[in-house]
């Protein structure tokens, strides 16, 4: 019902400051919009004179309802990656259920630094110059509405000393560019998913900045992918090297281990005490081809969160994918297929496929046997319905992957002389004949001496 007065100029050369001026007698509003010509930031202002005049000295209401639009193919991949963020002035950050498409709030008893309304790739927020008295957030899915995402809303409130003497803020939207949010305010980055617990401290520092040195010198941001593929497994090869090796042990002393099962066949904690003796003989530890697998989990996770959200790669092609940030598809089904979907997405058929020839590779130098290994094979399939609607980044990442790994494999088997191996570890095996039991071994024996007086009690019992 007021009359505003819009008036345009410039500032500094580059800034474009856009104001609107209500003067009605006595008191006067200023509200004005500082345009940089680049970046993703706007800033905002009020200033007001004489306000009491015509209003009641009370706290203001800040109101920001938020329909996202649909901008990605995939809608439910939408909604499960849209929700409302918010900062606390004490330095605590929090949000809403991200993946819930139901009805969700929070009321903010503290005074608020910044609130963010984060979909996939894109954000949208307001960051006050001090912060907001209290607030309130919430979102819903309107499932009837297919051309929205979420519905997601913040009623802020503004201390009337802070309206009256002037209210200062900046509105943020652009893209979830890592190098760009980290910019903008204390913890505002958490608006771009890195994943949970380590990860986000292995895409902050590791594949964040590989990714952003490669975009200098390759604008194909699959041949960047290829890269990054090459550069982690280089990084990952002593570990690699190292689980090769005492894999290459444990085959080299399998003929000594089946003799074990078969003299002790049917009491396994004779033939487990037996086989950790011969380990500590020959110089073995039976789980260090384990570690090395493990310490390189946080990086195979991080890139499931890196790949999906990298905004970096959306619409951006490379081969048969049109889109490498979602799922490539080369044929769609008349009919759908439960928790695989309507589409086949071929990068994910080459990655499961090549995961399924790795494993059967290994499975023919390995001891591993019986139900164990048949299951191994569990895992690609389960993958395929997993990761068909997953971005194609990702599943293409992981087969060339798979395929540098398989080469490596190959080329780490022809380097490893097994009967060289062999001589040695009988070398330690006749000079440790007479070595005492380590702690780890001794406690080992300890819990499988435990354990199988349990079953025995178990067994009586019955």
């Amino acid at each position: 019902e007021l009359s505003f007065k819009p008036s345009v100029k410039n500032i500094g050369g580059d800034t474009t400051q856009i104001s609107y001026v209500l003067t009605n007698g006595t008191f006067s509003i200023i509200q004005k919009y500082l345009l940089p010509a680049k970046g993703f930031e706007v800033a905002y202002s009020i200033e007001s004179k004489n306000l009491n005049t015509v209003l009641n000295p009370t706290d203001v209401n800040y109101n920001w309802n938020h329909a996202i639009n649909r901008a990605e193919n995939n809608l439910e991949d939408g909604r499960y990656n849209s929700n409302t963020r918010y900062y606390l002035a004490n330095g605590d950050y929090d949000e809403l259920a991200e993946r819930s498409t139901e009805f969700e709030d929070e009321t903010l008893g503290e005074q608020v630094k910044w609130v963010s309304f984060k979909q996939k790739f894109f954000t949208a927020a307001i960051i006050a110059n001090a912060s907001f008295k209290s607030g309130y957030v919430s979102q819903t899915v309107d499932f009837g509405d297919t051309t929205t995402v979420k519905n997601l809303s913040m009623q802020m409130l503004i201390p009337y000393s802070d309206f009256a003497n002037g209210f200062g803020a900046r509105y943020y939207f652009g893209s979830n560019n890592y190098d760009i949010l980290k910019k903008v305010a204390p913890d505002f980055e958490e608006n771009l998913d890195m994943g949970w617990g380590p990860l986000p401290l292995v895409n902050k520092y590791l594949i964040i900045p590989i990714f952003h040195f490669l975009e200098r010198f390759f604008s194909n941001y699959g041949i960047i992918i290829l890269i990054i593929v090459v550069v982690i497994r280089l990084l990952l090869a002593p570990l690699t090297w190292k689980s090769h090796m005492s894999m290459a042990k444990m085959r080299a002393m399998k003929p000594e281990l089946d003799e074990i099962k078969a003299k002790h066949d049917g009491d396994m904690q004779k033939a487990q005490q037996e086989q950790m003796k011969l380990y500590q003989q020959v110089g073995i530890n039976p789980v260090s081809g384990c570690i090395p697998m493990l310490l390189q989990m946080p990086i195979l996770f991080s890139l499931f969160f890196f790949f999906p959200n990298a905004v970096e790669l959306r619409q951006q092609s490379f081969l048969w994918a049109h889109d490498l940030s979602t799922y490539d598809s080369i044929i769609m089904l008349p009919f759908e297929i439960p928790f695989y979907g309507s589409h086949v997405s071929l990068f994910t058929l080459l990655m499961t496929l090549s995961t399924i020839l790795y494993t059967w590779s290994n499975s023919q130098i390995t001891t591993v046997q019986g139900p164990m290994k048949t299951l191994q094979y569990m895992m690609p399939i389960m993958f395929l319905f997993v990761l068909n609607s997953y971005a194609s980044g990702l599943t293409f990442y992981y087969f060339v992957s798979n395929m540098v790994t398989f080469g490596q494999t190959v080329l780490f088997r022809k380097i490893i002389d097994e009967d060289k191996i062999h001589a040695l570890l009988q070398e330690n095996k006749k000079k440790n004949v007479n070595k005492k039991k380590s702690k780890f071994q001794q406690r080992l024996e300890d819990a499988m001496k435990a354990n199988q007086e349990a079953q025995k009690k178990g067994k009586k019992k019955k």
